[in-house]
Formats: structure tokens, C-alpha cells, sequence
């Protein structure tokens, strides 16, 4: 049975690269996966531990459970000033305290002007929630404006067969 992943983006620009992606990934992925797109982090609020403990906006319950029925989480994300987006992070935020992301599988990739430090960001984040990270599930794309074209072509292509193969390895043994 195929796994199911929802992929989330860290941008807010709809035909971001990341955004790119992530749509090629669903597409050329399948017959190996169900890629489902994640609503837009921007219509999550800010987090706000008081909001936590009451009532939860609709967005939040909705993400959450998004998060919860998935098999795997795949994170494409752009990188600004040496960090995540503020988006993602506060998405990220939202799910702390609940336990969705414990010993769910996680795969990161990071198309930036530069990427590491973003990846850093991540890697730290997504531990201490407790997610299933492996090397081999983490991509940096690196100059991601000028790789990015319709057919993912030449080695990001590659690049991204090697990281999907990987990531679907680690859903598939838990």
C-alpha cells in the first residue's frame, strides 16, 4: 500500500520554486506515494501558547490533523535571512505541544540562494519534536533559481530520485 505524505511548503509564493518541487514530486512520485499539498501556512495564526490551552482556530485543529493522518511529513522550504520562514516556523510552533510529529518520518529539502543554515534550523527543530530524521532525507539545493526548470532536468532530477528513493526507504521500515 502506498504511503500517504503530506507535503508542506515554506512559502507563501505560489509558484515558488519550492513549490515547484513539491508538485513534481507528487506527480512523478505517483504510483510510489499519495503526495497530498498542505494547505498554506498562511493561514495559520500566530502562535500563541494562551490560544493552545482554549479553544484552537479551525486552521490549527485542520493542520494538526493533516499532520496526524499522515504517514510521513516531506518539508520543501525556501531559506531567508540565514533561517526557516517565519511561517514555517510558527506552523511548527502550533505542534508542539501535541505530539503529532513523535516517530513520524520526516523528509526536508531546502532550495535557497544557500540552504545550510535553514537545514540546521530544521534538523533542531524537528529533533526536539521528536520526528524520524535520517541524512539521506535531507536536501540542500543550492543556487535552487537556475535548477529549476519544468522537467526537473539534468542532476537536480537525479538529485531528488535519490532523496524520494531514501525517504520512501525510511516510511516503508517505520
Amino acid at each position: 500500500m502506498k504511503p500517504n505524505i503530506l507535503a508542506i511548503s515554506g512559502s507563501l509564493i505560489p509558484n515558488s520554486s519550492n513549490n515547484k518541487l513539491l508538485s513534481y514530486l507528487k506527480e512523478e512520485f505517483t504510483n510510489e506515494a499519495n503526495i497530498i499539498l498542505s494547505q498554506s501556512l498562511d493561514s495559520l495564526p500566530h502562535f500563541n501558547p494562551t490560544l493552545d490551552k482554549g479553544e484552537l482556530p479551525e486552521s490549527i485543529m485542520n493542520f494538526r490533523k493533516a499532520i496526524a493522518s499522515a504517514d510521513a511529513i516531506l518539508i520543501s522550504t525556501p531559506e531567508y535571512v540565514f533561517s526557516m520562514p517565519a511561517v514555517l516556523k510558527n506552523a511548527l510552533e502550533w505542534c508542539v505541544s501535541t505530539g503529532v510529529f513523535t516517530n513520524k518520518s520526516v523528509g526536508i529539502i531546502v532550495g535557497a540562494a544557500s540552504g545550510q543554515k535553514a537545514m540546521e534550523q530544521l534538523v533542531l527543530v524537528l529533533s526536539t519534536i521528536q520526528c524520524k530524521l535520517s541524512a539521506e532525507t535531507q536536501l540542500v539545493i543550492s543556487g535552487i533559481k537556475g535548477k529549476v526548470n519544468p522537467a526537473m532536468s539534468g542532476e537536480l532530477q537525479k538529485e531528488l530520485d535519490v532523496f524520494m528513493d531514501a525517504f520512501l526507504l525510511q516510511i516503508e521500515h517505520g
